[in-house]
């Protein structure tokens, strides 16, 4: 498995994103999920991202943390090397809705209750989820740096945020920004000068639903007719063209596609080994 810079550390080209198994309308039973986890950790995945707010209902805040730390724990291998990143600040609110609470008091309270779900003593990368346009984002991020230095949490990043968010959050940190956790696929290419601006600072961008999202996975290569063409020409399938498009985009790209099946984080993995073509990359943009 190729490794890239994340932080402090290295991680898989390749994490799992893994919201679908908590969150989305016909989420897998439990067992097949930590079979998800573990297939992914077999194959040399080392960086996991999850969130608090990942919950079937808004009533269970940390279900997913608690579903990975079980995966975690019950995996034969080694898991010193594997990172595991949440996010707080986005919430769930009753009848699968959604809403934000950036205040400072609030972000630690649920760094607390994502540190007891996880059950470790210092989370490996923590995330601020979503802005919150009633808070000054100053002070959010203030919040992370309080985490950061009370050693609740060994990275710090954000997430949904555009590049005047980045600078300031790289400036409220001290440098010591991490990640940038945004949305990019074929189908929503618009955080290119997010990208752009990430390796000028050095620091590591995280697509979320680099596939598209669950609902069109699927459908990629026949709604992207280029990621289908050159995926039959390889022989492999659109998903990977896909995921081995976004790596070829940045050194600081890391993919987080999200994953149900073993099989799914398997097909992914693989584009760690797909290297495309000038000719293809240029079809593809």
């Amino acid at each position: 498995m190729n490794m890239r810079p994340l932080g402090e550390t290295s991680v898989s080209a390749i994490g799992l994103g893994a919201m679908p198994m908590s969150v989305h309308g016909h989420m897998p039973d439990e067992a097949q999920s930590i079979r998800t986890i573990h297939a992914a950790l077999d194959a040399g995945v080392t960086l996991i991202d999850t969130a608090d707010a990942y919950t079937p209902t808004s009533d269970q805040a940390g279900h997913n943390e608690r579903l990975v730390a079980e995966a975690l724990a019950s995996w034969g291998g080694d898991t010193s090397r594997v990172l595991v990143a949440t996010k707080g600040g986005h919430t769930r609110t009753p009848g699968d809705g959604w809403d934000v609470d950036g205040r400072p008091e609030y972000l630690v309270e649920a760094c607390e209750r994502s540190l007891k779900a996880l059950g470790v003593e210092a989370i490996g990368l923590y995330q601020h989820h979503r802005p919150d346009p009633a808070v000054p984002y100053e002070e959010t991020i203030g919040a992370l740096r309080d985490l950061l230095d009370a050693g609740k949490i060994r990275m710090a990043g954000i997430s949904n945020a555009n590049p005047s968010q980045i600078r300031l959050a790289y400036q409220v940190l001290d440098g010591r920004l991490a990640s940038v956790q945004n949305e990019y696929s074929p189908r929503f290419r618009t955080s290119e000068p997010e990208i752009d601006l990430c390796e000028e600072l050095g620091v590591a961008f995280l697509p979320w639903s680099p596939l598209g999202g669950m609902s069109s996975a699927g459908q990629l290569g026949s709604k992207h007719a280029a990621f289908g063409r050159v995926a039959q020409a390889r022989g492999v399938s659109p998903q990977q063209v896909c995921l081995a498009w976004e790596l070829a985009r940045s050194p600081v790209v890391i993919p987080i596609p999200g994953a149900s099946r073993p099989e799914t984080i398997l097909d992914s993995v693989a584009a760690t080994d797909l290297t495309l073509t000038p000719e293809e990359l240029k079809s593809l943009d």
